[in-house]
């Protein structure tokens, strides 16, 4: 099993900066991918960024020039560093791995959670 824990969402105001950190800890034989999707009230959950291993990041429309996403693969952690930040950009984020075990078989895992609140 692979537990996922997220920290640093919080209050901001707009057009300011958070930076939300992910470890993955747990049985863990490698990782593919790692990523963050976010969920606003009455919207559908949504991918934001994703950095597979070995690979460019990729990111949604609505934060491209904004956010940033970063893995340190030698502490299984993944970091998005969101920038000018707007209201739009409320939501619980989540974060979420692509696993591979031994048997070279994956599986997805996802955090709880963290708030973000972007305020005008």
């Amino acid at each position: 099993q692979v537990q996922l824990v997220e920290s640093g969402g919080g209050l901001v105001q707009a057009g300011g900066s958070l930076r939300l950190s992910c470890a993955a800890s747990g049985s863990i034989f490698s990782i593919d991918t790692m990523g963050w999707a976010r969920q606003a009230p009455g919207k559908q959950r949504a991918l934001v960024a994703t950095i597979e291993s070995g690979s460019s990041p990729n990111y949604a429309d609505s934060v491209k020039g904004r956010f940033t996403i970063s893995r340190d693969n030698a502490k299984n952690t993944v970091d998005l560093q969101m920038n000018s930040l707007k209201p739009e950009d409320t939501a619980v984020y989540y974060c979420f791995v692509l696993t591979v075990d031994t048997a070279h078989l994956n599986e997805y895992y996802w955090g709880q959670g963290t708030q973000v609140t972007v305020a005008s």
